[in-house]
């Protein structure tokens, strides 16, 4: 099996990339050409897909900018996926995606990532849908006014009464939830109330590396039982504490299918290196994110061009091509409603 002729005729999904909060912090004239010059070949080269795009609100926005914050990064996805029709396409249902893949097009898909924006206005759920939210998250590290975050374990909080609300709402609206950032005791309620497939859109294996962002078995195994999928968080600082290789990627790729299932399991890479280089001045430089040293990469895969390493690592220990292909893109373009369902991919357009 040739990894690089599979990487790229397999459909490749990755569940979390922050470029959008880059292109929106530029002036709005620019974004167009910045995204089709400066991310679309790396994502091209990266045999990349279906990206999802993040909505993240920066704590600089909170809380009185954070709508503003909101519209400007989805307008700027909107203004990307129409002045660059040719070669993406902004989607919002399954079959949206389906006919953009099938063009040769890369799909463009937006999901929220913290609901500061919203608080408990869950009213306002219900607009970002129609704008083309696909996933939420409820909080990032900290409290939110529907649940806590990872980093608040400590308190043993359980969704609020609007985070119960918002499982159901958001399943109404065929929003997936997610679950990354999600403190255990949130986890666990979602698990509980679920009804629909539940994602973890970039998080990785606490069995391998003990970390409060990364998920235990049985939270692994709850989410395979809703039907959902684990998207594993490239970010090296929740992989290992040893020199990071691509290898230790695999690694919790490999636990997350042991333990969840072949169908359970995604890439949800998380890049951090523009953002930080973009965003962090060089007197809060070395960066750390709970703990772990942010600028500490995984050589050859800090941005979406190295994602062929992952094909290559996983084909070297083994995994079958069917299985490769449902890493890679298959699990998560079934739980957003798209097809084919299984190990057949659409080619990706790379030449």
């Amino acid at each position: 099996m040739d990894p690089m002729a599979l990487h790229l005729d397999a459909v490749v999904a990755d569940a979390h990339n922050d470029l959008l909060m880059l292109v929106a912090r530029r002036p709005r004239a620019v974004w167009v050409d910045y995204f089709r010059e400066h991310w679309y070949p790396q994502l091209r080269e990266g045999g990349v897909d279906l990206q999802v795009l993040p909505v993240f609100v920066d704590e600089e926005f909170r809380p009185e900018g954070a709508w503003r914050a909101t519209l400007r990064m989805v307008e700027a996805a909107h203004r990307i996926a129409e002045g660059n029709a040719d070669v993406v396409a902004l989607c919002r249902t399954g079959p949206e995606i389906d006919r953009a893949l099938a063009s040769g097009r890369l799909a463009l898909v937006l999901a929220l990532e913290g609901c500061p924006q919203v608080d408990d206005d869950l009213e306002l759920l219900n607009t970002l849908a129609r704008l083309g939210i696909r996933a939420v998250s409820f909080t990032h590290f900290g409290r939110s006014m529907l649940a806590d975050g990872s980093a608040e374990n400590a308190a043993g909080s359980r969704l609020t009464r609007a985070g119960v609300e918002a499982v159901g709402l958001l399943e109404s609206l065929d929003v997936l939830v997610d679950v990354s950032h999600l403190g255990r005791g949130g986890v666990g309620h979602v698990l509980e109330l679920a009804t629909r497939p539940v994602v973890a859109t970039h998080s990785s294996a606490d069995a391998l590396r003990h970390h409060h962002r990364n998920l235990t078995d049985d939270q692994l195994r709850g989410i395979a039982a809703t039907g959902g999928v684990v998207c594993v968080n490239f970010f090296a600082g929740f992989l290992t504490e040893e020199k990071p290789t691509v290898d230790h990627l695999a690694d919790h790729i490999a636990h997350v299918a042991e333990v969840a299932g072949e169908d359970h399991v995604g890439l949800g890479s998380d890049f951090v290196a523009e953002v930080v280089d973009e965003k962090v001045p060089a007197c809060d430089r070395p960066l750390t994110v709970e703990g772990v040293d942010a600028e500490v990469l995984i050589p050859g895969l800090e941005g979406p061009a190295g994602m062929p390493m992952i094909t290559e690592a996983l084909v070297r220990r083994g995994f079958t091509e069917p299985v490769v292909r449902k890493v890679l893109g298959g699990n998560l373009l079934r739980v957003l409603g798209g097809g084919p369902r299984q190990s057949q991919g659409y080619h990706s357009g790379v030449e």
